[in-house]
């Protein structure tokens, strides 16, 4: 009878690194330490789950690849919807200090594809994330029914846990130098929109010549000014 080597999941916050303490010359521009928290904790839940497991079945699920890359999703997603507020906020702020119209403002507001594209830019830095998932995945096919005897098997599959979330950390670091990048693709924009001033055309083609006419006219039924006779006559002078 074969007698399997049980799991033992690996401590993985040493692997985090800067996920867990960041260090950093400068806060980025858009408040991202909740969703790095919030990604750090979900991976330490993840491995204080697995070491709570006992089925072999149970502990690979929950270290697998569908749990690394639900986390890691969420962390881009939750990114993506910051940043796209922070740059509607900017926009919106310039707006108004432009006194740009209303109906006008729709048109500067990031829309759906937009904001579908700054997700897929954030995310651009998970590609060696993705492929220490595939690693993982091998190593917990081989491990999952490896012996007392395979100690090698055992010992790949702790470091590919380790290696997965090493990967992690560089694709954090790598959203977070996107992030910066997104503020620059969307700066010209901005500062386009904080150039722009109102049209002076209408004041001089329509309004001027109304005032105009209004002032006239009212010099006219004050009897300042005598009415001409096509005016006269319809005002009963």
């Amino acid at each position: 009878m074969k007698l399997l080597m049980p799991l033992r999941v690996p401590e993985l916050a040493p692997s985090l690194g800067r996920i867990i303490v960041p260090r950093r010359q400068q806060l980025p521009w858009v408040p991202l330490d909740d969703i790095r928290e919030d990604l750090a904790t979900r991976v330490l839940e993840l491995g204080g789950e697995a070491r709570a497991r006992e089925e072999r079945d149970s502990v690979l699920e929950t270290t697998g690849r569908r749990a690394w890359a639900a986390a890691w999703d969420h962390a881009v997603r939750s990114a993506a919807n910051r940043v796209a507020e922070a740059l509607e906020a900017a926009i919106t702020r310039t707006a108004y200090s432009v006194r740009l119209p209303r109906r006008r403002l729709r048109r500067y507001l990031l829309s759906a594809a937009e904001k579908r594209a700054i997700a897929a830019r954030l995310g651009t830095g998970g590609a060696t994330f993705v492929a220490a998932l595939d690693e993982l995945d091998a190593a917990a096919s081989r491990v999952s029914d490896a012996s007392v005897l395979e100690k090698d098997a055992h010992a790949e599959w702790q470091e590919a846990l380790r290696t997965v979330a090493r990967r992690l950390e560089a694709a954090w670091l790598a959203l977070e130098t996107e992030v910066e990048e997104e503020r620059r693709r969307w700066m010209p924009e901005i500062g386009a929109l904080a150039a722009w001033r109102p049209r002076l055309w209408p004041i001089f083609v329509i309004w001027i010549p109304l005032a105009t006419l209004l002032i006239w006219f009212g010099l006219i039924i004050g009897g300042f000014v005598p009415a001409p006779q096509w005016l006269a006559a319809p005002l009963g002078f």
